[in-house]
């Protein structure tokens, strides 16, 4: 599986920035609602960002638990749920970085308004979603990072002690997914 690619996450927030704006002024045009989330979001936004913690701190303690020379018995991973704690940690990132975008599209085209309007409860709501998002994006990442294992001792590929890259599809570097590149 392929690590989370910021840059990848960045033009994705500022697509849905400019769809958020778009749609903001279009909704206002014709009257319509402004196209933010309630706030009751916000609380399954916490929810999701705290189960995510949940299961990448169990994976964080399980590696750190299992030192080298340890003498205490080393307990095993289901390896199943580091997998989709992995998935559950991207989904968690991609899905804070729509949230983000959108609703910062949302915040600028109303600071465009903000002396016009006696109520700033919408600008409000779409600043605490966009905040939402960009926790459930850190979180993202902090489990993601919690979900890489390091290199044991002894894996050597390559000839002198040297790793090398002799299988393909296999993890060369601390940190690094196995990934095909198919």
């Amino acid at each position: 599986m392929k690590p989370l690619n910021p840059l990848r996450l960045m033009l994705i927030c500022v697509i849905l920035a400019v769809a958020g704006w778009s749609a903001t002024v279009v909704t206002s045009r014709y009257g319509m609602a402004t196209p933010v989330l309630p706030a009751t979001a916000l609380a399954t936004m916490g929810v999701i960002v705290a189960i995510t913690l949940i299961l990448g701190i169990r994976i964080l303690r399980w590696r750190n638990s299992n030192k080298p020379n340890s003498s205490k018995k080393k307990t095993l991973l289901d390896p199943l749920l580091a997998a989709r704690t992995l998935v559950l940690a991207q989904a968690c990132a991609y899905a804070g970085t729509v949230l983000l975008g959108w609703h910062v599209g949302i915040f600028l085209d109303q600071l465009r308004i903000w002396s016009l309007r006696s109520n700033q409860g919408i600008t409000w709501l779409a600043l605490a979603m966009a905040a939402g998002g960009l926790v459930m994006i850190v979180v993202g990442f902090l489990v993601e990072r919690f979900c890489k294992i390091p290199p044991e001792d002894g894996d050597t590929n390559g000839t002198d002690g040297k790793t090398g890259r002799s299988v393909r599809g296999e993890a060369t570097g601390e940190g690094e997914y196995a990934y095909r590149g198919d």
